[in-house]
C-alpha cells in the first residue's frame, strides 16, 4: 500500500511541476509578445518623420532615400511593413518607386534568402512579404513552396503572392493549376487571386475560357464578373452550350447579366436546357430586365417540373406590371396543380407587399390597378371568389428582350 501511495504522491508532484513550468512559459511568452509590441509602437513613432518624408517624396521626380542611421532588425521590419502596405494601395509610378526602395534597402534580398530556409514559419513570412514587394525572382521558390503546401489558407496566400510577383502568363497558369488541386470549391478564391496580377487581364481571361480544362474555364467565368472585357464575349457565347453542366450554368449567369439585349432564339434555346439551374436563371433574368414580351414564356415556365424554375418565373411575372400580374391571375384560375399553387402564392405575396408601401403616388396607382385585376378574377371577397368570364390576353413573344 505504502509504495503505491508514494508513487501517487510522486505523480502529483510531477504534474504540479509541469503545470508550474507551463504557466511560467506562458507568462514569459506573454511578456515577450507585449515587449515586442511596445518596441513596434516605439519604432513606428520614431520613423513617423521618415514616413512623412516618403509620402511627400513620392510626388517628386527624385528617387526615394533610405532612412538615416543603422536600423535594428525589428525596426527594419516596421519600415518594410509600411512600404508593403503602401505598395498595395498605390499603382503606377508611386508603386514602382516604393518597390525600388525595398530593393535598395535589401528587403528583397533578405526575404529571398528566408524563402530558402528550412524553417516553415520563416518561409511563409518571406512568401507573404515577397508577394507584397512584387518580387519576380521569387516566383520559382514560391512555386516549389506551393507544390508542397497542404490545402488551406497558406496555399491561398502563396498563390496570391505568385500572382502579384509573376511577369509571365505561363507562370500564372501554372500557379492556377497547382492551386486548383488544393480544394474542390476554390474557383472563386482562384479568380480573386488571378485579378491580383499586373498582367493584361483580358488576354488571360480569353485564354482561360478557351481551355479544355473545365476548372480553368470556371475560374475565367468567375473572374469575368464585374470586368468589362468585350473581347471575351465570343468565347462566352460558345460556352452557353458547354458539355459540363456547371460550366454551362455559370456561363449562362454571366451572359444574362452582361447582355443588355437578350435575343429570342438564345432565350428559347436556353429554356430547353436540361439543367434546371440554367432555366431558373433565364426566367429570373427576364423579370430583372423587365422584358414584357416574355410573358407567354414565363407563363409556360410556371408548369416546369423544377420548383426553382416555377418560383423564379412567378417572381418575374410579378415584376412586369399589370400584364405580368394578370398572367399570374390567369394561371391561378385556369391552371392546375403546381402551376396554380405557385401562381396563388405569388399573387398573395405581391398583394401583401404592394399594399403596405404607398410612399409614392405611382406605387399607389400600381397597387390599385393590381387590386382591380385581383377583384376581377377572384372577387372582392376572398371567401366568395367570383371568376369573371372576361379574359384579357397577354403580350405575345416578339422583339429582343431589352431592358
Amino acid at each position: 500500500m505504502f509504495p503505491n501511495l508514494a508513487l501517487a504522491y510522486l505523480f502529483l508532484y510531477i504534474c504540479t511541476a509541469l503545470v508550474a513550468v507551463g504557466v511560467i512559459l506562458l507568462f514569459a511568452m506573454k511578456m515577450s509578445h507585449n515587449g515586442k509590441r511596445r518596441k513596434i509602437e516605439f519604432y513606428k513613432l520614431k520613423q513617423r518623420d521618415y514616413f512623412t518624408y516618403l509620402q511627400t517624396a513620392l510626388t517628386e521626380d527624385s528617387p526615394l532615400r533610405l532612412p538615416p542611421g543603422k536600423l535594428a532588425p525589428l525596426e527594419r521590419r516596421v519600415i518594410q511593413s509600411k512600404l508593403i502596405e503602401w505598395i498595395d494601395q498605390f499603382k503606377g509610378e508611386y508603386r514602382n518607386k516604393l518597390i525600388a526602395l525595398c530593393r535598395e534597402a535589401g528587403f528583397v534580398e533578405h526575404d529571398l534568402k528566408e524563402l530558402s530556409r528550412i524553417r516553415y514559419g520563416r518561409q511563409i513570412d518571406a512568401a507573404y512579404r515577397l508577394g507584397g514587394m512584387r518580387c519576380s525572382e521569387a516566383v520559382p521558390g514560391l512555386m516549389e513552396l506551393l507544390k508542397d503546401e497542404k490545402p488551406g489558407p497558406m496555399a491561398i496566400m502563396i498563390g496570391r503572392s505568385i500572382a502579384r510577383c509573376t511577369t509571365r502568363q505561363g507562370e500564372l497558369k501554372d500557379m492556377l493549376a497547382l492551386l486548383l488541386t488544393k480544394g474542390k470549391s476554390i474557383h472563386h478564391l482562384a479568380a480573386d487571386i488571378l485579378l491580383e496580377t499586373s498582367l493584361d487581364t483580358s488576354r488571360i481571361l480569353i485564354e482561360l475560357l478557351e481551355e479544355r480544362n473545365p476548372d480553368f474555364v470556371k475560374v475565367g467565368l468567375v473572374a469575368m464578373w464585374g470586368q468589362a472585357v468585350p473581347e471575351v464575349m465570343p468565347a462566352l457565347d460558345r460556352l452557353l452550350g458547354a458539355e459540363h453542366q456547371d460550366v454551362r450554368a455559370e456561363a449562362v449567369k454571366l451572359y444574362l447579366s452582361a447582355s443588355p439585349a437578350l435575343q429570342d432564339e438564345t432565350i428559347l434555346k436556353l429554356m430547353q436546357d436540361s439543367d434546371p439551374e440554367v432555366r431558373a436563371e433565364v426566367v429570373q433574368a427576364l423579370g430583372s430586365k423587365h422584358a414584357a414580351g416574355s410573358i407567354p414564356l414565363l407563363r409556360k415556365a410556371l408548369r416546369d417540373e423544377d420548383w426553382g424554375v416555377r418560383y423564379n418565373s412567378a417572381e418575374s411575372l410579378s415584376k412586369l406590371g399589370e400584364p405580368g400580374f394578370e398572367a399570374l391571375c390567369q394561371a391561378a384560375v385556369q391552371g392546375t396543380g403546381a402551376e396554380r399553387e405557385i401562381a396563388m402564392q405569388q399573387i398573395e405575396s405581391t398583394m401583401q407587399h404592394s399594399g403596405t408601401d404607398h410612399k409614392a403616388v405611382d406605387q399607389m396607382i400600381a397597387h390599385n390597378k393590381k387590386r382591380l385585376l385581383y377583384d376581377r378574377y377572384f372577387g372582392p371577397v376572398r371567401g366568395n371568389r367570383t371568376i369573371s368570364k372576361k379574359r384579357t390576353g397577354v403580350a405575345a413573344v416578339g422583339g429582343d428582350y431589352t431592358a
